[in-house]
C-alpha cells in the first residue's frame, strides 16, 4: 500500500519551501493540486516534473475514491494547495479522512501556514488561541459573532480584503470598538505588513487605506 503526503507550500516567498517538501514532491507518483496552473509555476521553479492532477473543492467528492484506490494500489500521492497547508481553509480534509478510514498512512509535513506568523507578530496573547477561518458570509454569521464576543482566547480569522472593513465593523459592534486586534496582510510577500490597534483604529486605517492581498485578522479575547 502507498502513502498520502500532505505537503505545505509557500504562502509568499518561495524560499519558504522546505527541502523535504521538494524531495517528497519529486518522489511522488502523483501530485494533487488545488489549481494546476498555480502549482505548475511552483513545480517548474523547483524542477519537479511529476504527474499532476486537479483536486479542489468542486471535484474532490468525485475524485477522492479513485485517489484512495491508487494509493491502495501502491502509489505515493502528495497533496498540495495553492498556498500554505492543505485542509486549513483549503481542500484536503475529505481526502485525509477517507485515507484514514481506509487504513492508509497519512503524513503531513510541517511547513508554511498563514495564521501562525500572523498570530506571533500580532503581539496579542498566543499561549491559547482559537482558529475560526472564514466567518459564514450570511447564514449563521451574526450568531457566530455573538458566541465569540465572550471568547477569552485570542481569535484568528481569514478574510477577503474586499470584506475586511465590513467585518471589522461587525466585530466592533459585537466585541466593542476598543478590543485590541491586528491585521496581517501579504505574509511572506514583498508588501507584508501588520497593522495593530483597537478595532476602531483598524476601521479608520483601512477605510483610509484600501486593503489589498491575503488577510489574516487576529483579535484579542475578553
Amino acid at each position: 500500500m502507498g502513502k498520502l503526503y500532505v505537503v505545505p507550500t509557500p504562502v509568499g516567498n518561495l524560499e519558504d519551501m522546505t527541502l523535504r517538501a521538494v524531495r517528497i514532491l519529486k518522489e511522488a507518483d502523483l501530485i494533487l493540486a488545488e489549481d494546476t496552473r498555480t502549482s505548475g509555476i511552483l513545480l517548474k521553479h523547483f524542477e519537479i516534473k511529476n504527474a499532476m492532477q486537479s483536486h479542489h473543492k468542486f471535484n474532490e467528492h468525485k475524485t477522492v475514491e479513485s485517489v484512495v484506490n491508487r494509493i491502495r494500489g501502491g502509489e505515493t500521492v502528495a497533496l498540495i494547495s495553492d498556498a500554505g497547508t492543505p485542509a486549513i481553509s483549503d481542500p484536503g480534509f475529505l481526502l485525509v479522512r477517507e485515507c484514514v478510514r481506509a487504513g492508509i498512512e497519512v503524513q503531513c509535513l510541517p511547513g508554511p501556514t498563514a495564521f501562525v506568523p500572523a498570530l506571533v507578530a500580532s503581539g496579542l496573547p498566543n499561549e491559547k488561541f482559537c482558529f475560526e477561518g472564514f466567518l459564514p458570509q450570511k447564514k449563521g454569521r451574526q450568531t457566530r459573532l455573538k458566541e465569540l464576543a465572550t471568547e477569552t482566547r485570542t481569535i484568528i480569522f481569514y478574510e477577503s480584503p474586499y470584506r475586511l472593513v465590513k467585518t471589522l465593523g461587525q466585530l466592533a459592534e459585537h466585541f466593542g470598538p476598543e478590543r485590541p486586534a491586528a491585521v496581517a496582510r501579504e505574509i511572506s510577500k514583498v508588501h507584508e505588513e501588520t497593522v495593530r490597534g483597537t478595532l476602531a483604529e483598524l476601521i479608520a486605517h483601512f477605510t483610509a487605506n484600501e486593503p489589498k492581498g491575503e488577510i489574516v485578522l487576529v483579535v484579542g479575547g475578553v
